[in-house]
């Protein structure tokens, strides 16, 4: 408990270390964002990424096949250790993991392991948008409408704790992540450690971030 607590103040500074650079690249396809925050044995990790880099698409998934790509990728981004690869030798393991899609229209849509609660509250959403009656419902596809001609945008977040054993042998982080999705060209990386913070751009065509400068 005491390293997830004092690895707070140093994941914070990850992204506001890194705020002027996803300004600047907000929401431009193919690149998405890491943070690390690695303190003892522990390693904090969020991930942001738009979700035309993962499912090829940003507006609301639709279709029953938009929607099972989009439960796919969330499944696959709550194993980080297949996305980022860690050497063998530090040990690691995952102690917590969460992914989800946000959107500007809709928030936190398949979150991981979501609460079962978050289903009553949608059917309790639901039963009161019914009573409302039809000029409601066509009120709000009108909105529905006018949205539709904005740009939609939509970002995946997750978030990671591990616990690596072997902390000095974090060498190196292999990013199967662009294999796994093939429209990623390129993640901003923004490292802190208790010597301070780094940041790097890890592309397509070179995978593998060397860790070794950073202990």
């Amino acid at each position: 408990m005491k390293h997830a607590l004092s690895l707070i103040p140093l994941l914070a500074v990850a992204p506001a270390f890194a705020e002027d650079t996803r300004q600047l690249d907000a929401h431009e396809h193919g690149v998405g964002a890491l943070n690390i925050a690695i303190e003892e044995t522990t390693v904090a990790m969020e991930f942001h990424a738009p979700g035309a880099d993962i499912v090829g698409f940003e507006y609301a998934a639709e279709s029953e096949a938009d929607r099972a790509a989009v439960d796919a990728a969330v499944a696959t981004l709550a194993t980080p250790l297949d996305l980022f690869v860690m050497p063998d030798a530090a040990e690691c393991s995952v102690t917590q993991a969460s992914a989800k899609l946000e959107s500007d229209e809709h928030h936190d849509h398949d979150e991981h392991d979501h609460a079962e609660h978050d289903h009553d509250e949608h059917d309790h959403e639901a039963h009161e948008h019914e009573e409302h009656g039809e000029h409601d419902e066509h009120a709000a596809h009108d909105d529905h409408d006018d949205h539709a001609d904005e740009a939609q945008h939509s970002e995946f977040h997750a978030e990671y704790t591990l616990s690596c054993a072997n902390p000095s042998a974090l060498t190196e982080i292999n990013f199967a992540y662009f294999e796994t999705f093939e429209n990623a060209r390129e993640l901003d990386v923004q490292i802190v450690t208790g010597s301070g913070a780094q940041a790097f751009e890890v592309e397509r065509d070179a995978p593998v971030l060397d860790l070794r400068s950073l202990f």
